[in-house]
C-alpha cells in the first residue's frame, strides 16, 4: 500500500459527451478512506465519474489525482473465454516462473519475474476461496464459468493485485445469493478507499458514508444507506414546510400589494375630487397630489420587491424538494380469479440439464420467487415457459395470456419511439389511448416520441415493462428475469409500484431478497441440483448464513 494517505480527488472536473451533452461541470469533490456508497438516477453520471475516476475517459476539464493505484470493476465484465483462470488473475507468468524454479531451472529471468511473490499460488487460491471460488481451479478456462463467477473472478483479479483504491460499478448484478454473501464479506473487510455504484440495499448498508450524485453535483452523508434515507426523509420534510411556508408569504405579498394598489386607486380618486372641487388652493392641492402618488408610488414598488423576492424564495424551496414520480396505472384486465390454473409443468426436462420433479401448477393470481444458484437454469426455465426454448421432455403449458420481460430487454426495437413500441403489443389501441397510458409510466409529451435506442438504462426498462404490461390482450402471467439489475432505487421503487397494480399471477427470477420481498412474494420455489422444488425464504436467507 501506498505511505501517503490514500484519496481520490477531483478539482473542477468537467466531462461532456461528444455530442454536446454535459455530464459535469467543475465538479469538486473528495473520496477518501473507507467505504462510499455513489447513488444516483439513472442517467446521472455515476458510471461516467468511477471511468474518469478509473482513468478510462479523459475529462474536458479539471483534474483527477490519485494517491496509490487504483482498481476498476465495470458493470459490465467481460473476459475472454479461452483464458486460462491464472491468465484473468494477472499471475500466470509469476506462476510459471515459481514452477519453473522449482523444477530447477534457476534463471536470473525466472527470479525477476516472480520477483518477492513467493506465495503467489496460495494468495491466488485462498482470494478465490475467499470469494466462494475455492473449487475453480488456477488452470481452467474462463468459459467453463458462469457470468456470475467471472465477475467474482475479475474482483478476486484486483484483489490479489491489492489497489489502494477500489472502485466497483454494480457489482451485484448477476451475482446469485451466495456469491453476493461473498462479496458483501469483501467489502465489510475493505481497508483502503472503496467506491461502490449500486441498487443493492443490503450491499449498501455496509458503508461508511453514501454519496448522492443529483445535477452534477455529489453531497455526502454520513452513515449507511438506511442512514441516509432517514437523513434525506428529514430534509425533504423540512424542504417541503419551506415550500408551504414559501407559498403562504407568496399568497401574502399578492394580497399586500393587491392592497397598495387599491389604495392608491383611492388615493387618486380623492385627489381628484378635491381638484374638481377647488377646496384649496391649487398649488397647495398639487404639492398634496405629488406627495400622495410619490408614497402610493414607493408603498407599491416596496410590496412588488416583497413580492418578487418571495417568488424567488419559493423556486428555491420548491428546488430542493425531489421530484421523484412513482409510476401509477391500473390494470383490472390483468385479474386471475384465485382458483383458475394459469401455469402447467408436466416432468419438464429443459435443454440445459434441469427440470422438474414430477408436476408443478400455478393457480390464480400467485407471486412466485424463482431463486437459484447462477448456472441453475433459471432464465432456460422462464424461456421454456415463454415458448422460446422447447422443452427436452415433458410440457409446459400457460392457460392464460403471458408476458416475458427478459434481461436484456429486447422486446424493444430501438429504431421505434416508446409510444410506437407500445403499439406493436397493442394494434388496436387508438394514439390517444396509448398516450394516455403511457404518461402513467412517466412517459409524458415528447418523451413518449423518444426513440428506445436512445433511453437510459432505467427509461429503458420502465418503457419495456409499458409495452408488456400494457399489451392486448392483457398479460395474466408476467415472468420477469433479474428486473432490478442496472435499476437505480427509484427506478426499483417504480417497478414495486406498477407490480402493486398488477392482479394476474407473477413469477419473478432474482437475487434480490429486498426486492422480492416488497414485490408481495407468496410462493418460494428453488432450482438447484437439477431439480425445481418448493422451498421458503427462511430457508433461502439460512443457507446463505
Amino acid at each position: 500500500m501506498s505511505p501517503l494517505p490514500v484519496s481520490l480527488t477531483c478539482t473542477a472536473l468537467s466531462f461532456a459527451w461528444p455530442d454536446g451533452t454535459p455530464v459535469f461541470d467543475g465538479l469538486d469533490v473528495v473520496f477518501g478512506p473507507g467505504r462510499t456508497g455513489l447513488v444516483g438516477v439513472n442517467g446521472s453520471g455515476k458510471s461516467t465519474l468511477l471511468k474518469l475516476l478509473a482513468g478510462e475517459l479523459t475529462p474536458s476539464g479539471g483534474t483527477v489525482r490519485v494517491t496509490g493505484e487504483t482498481g476498476h470493476l465495470p458493470q459490465n465484465v467481460t473476459l475472454d473465454t479461452a483464458l486460462r483462470v491464472d491468465e484473468a488473475l494477472g499471475i500466470a507468468e509469476r506462476r510459471a516462473a515459481l514452477h519453473a524454479i522449482e523444477a530447477g531451472e534457476a534463471t536470473v529471468e525466472h527470479f525477476e519475474t516472480l520477483g518477492d511473490d513467493w506465495d503467489v499460488e496460495e494468495r491466488a487460491l485462498a482470494t478465490l476461496g475467499e470469494l466462494g471460488l475455492g473449487h475453480v481451479g488456477l488452470d481452467r478456462t474462463v468459459g467453463e464459468l458462469s457470468g456470475g463467477e467471472s465477475v467474482l473472478l475479475r474482483l478476486a483479479a484486483l484483489l490479489l493485485r491489492r489497489p489502494d483504491v477500489l472502485l466497483l460499478d454494480e457489482p451485484t448484478n448477476n451475482l446469485d445469493l451466495y456469491a453476493r454473501r461473498r462479496l458483501y464479506d469483501a467489502v465489510s473487510a475493505w481497508t483502503g478507499v472503496l467506491v461502490v455504484v449500486s441498487h443493492d440495499r443490503e450491499l449498501l448498508d455496509r458503508v461508511d458514508r453514501i454519496a448522492d450524485l443529483r445535477g452534477g453535483e455529489i453531497t455526502f452523508y454520513g452513515g449507511n444507506f438506511a442512514a441516509y434515507e432517514e437523513q434525506l426523509a428529514a430534509e425533504q420534510e423540512a424542504a417541503e414546510r419551506m415550500v408551504r411556508a414559501a407559498g403562504a408569504d407568496v399568497r401574502r405579498q399578492r394580497r399586500e400589494l393587491l392592497d397598495a394598489q387599491v389604495k392608491l386607486a383611492r388615493r387618486k380618486r380623492y385627489g381628484q375630487k378635491m381638484w374638481d372641487n377647488k377646496r384649496e388652493p391649487k398649488i397647495v392641492m398639487g404639492a398634496r397630489k405629488r406627495a400622495a402618488q410619490e408614497s402610493a408610488g414607493k408603498h407599491r414598488i416596496l410590496h412588488e420587491e416583497r413580492l418578487a423576492e418571495a417568488r424567488e424564495r419559493l423556486e428555491e424551496a420548491v428546488e430542493a424538494v425531489r421530484d421523484d414520480d412513482e409510476i401509477r396505472v391500473d390494470l383490472p384486465h390483468t385479474a386471475v380469479p384465485p382458483g383458475r390454473t394459469v401455469l402447467t409443468l408436466r416432468e419438464v426436462r429443459l435443454a440445459y440439464g434441469a427440470g422438474t420433479a414430477g408436476n408443478l401448477d400455478v393457480r390464480g393470481p400467485e407471486r412466485i420467487a424463482l431463486v437459484g444458484r447462477n448456472g441453475a437454469g433459471k432464465t432456460t426455465l422462464l424461456r421454456t415457459i415463454a415458448g422460446q426454448l422447447a422443452p427436452v421432455a415433458g410440457e409446459a403449458h400457460a392457460h392464460v395470456p403471458l408476458r416475458f420481460l427478459p434481461q436484456r430487454l429486447d422486446v424493444l426495437d430501438g429504431d421505434l419511439t416508446v409510444a410506437e413500441n407500445v403499439a406493436r403489443f397493442a394494434p388496436d389501441a387508438t394514439g390517444n389511448r396509448i398516450r394516455a397510458r403511457l404518461a402513467r409510466f412517466l412517459f409524458r409529451g415528447a418523451r413518449a416520441d423518444q426513440r428506445a435506442d436512445t433511453l437510459s438504462g432505467g427509461e429503458r426498462f420502465r418503457a419495456a415493462l409499458a409495452a408488456l404490461m400494457l399489451a392486448e390482450p392483457a398479460p395474466q402471467l408476467l415472468m420477469l428475469d433479474e428486473p432490478t439489475n442496472n435499476l437505480d432505487m427509484a427506478s426499483v421503487r417504480q417497478l414495486t409500484t406498477a407490480l402493486e397494480s398488477y392482479e394476474g399471477a407473477l413469477i419473478v427470477a432474482s437475487h434480490d431478497l429486498p426486492f422480492l420481498q416488497s414485490a408481495g412474494i407468496t410462493r418460494w420455489l428453488l432450482l438447484a441440483d437439477g431439480e425445481l422444488r418448493e422451498t421458503t425464504r427462511e430457508e433461502v436467507v439460512g443457507d446463505l448464513r
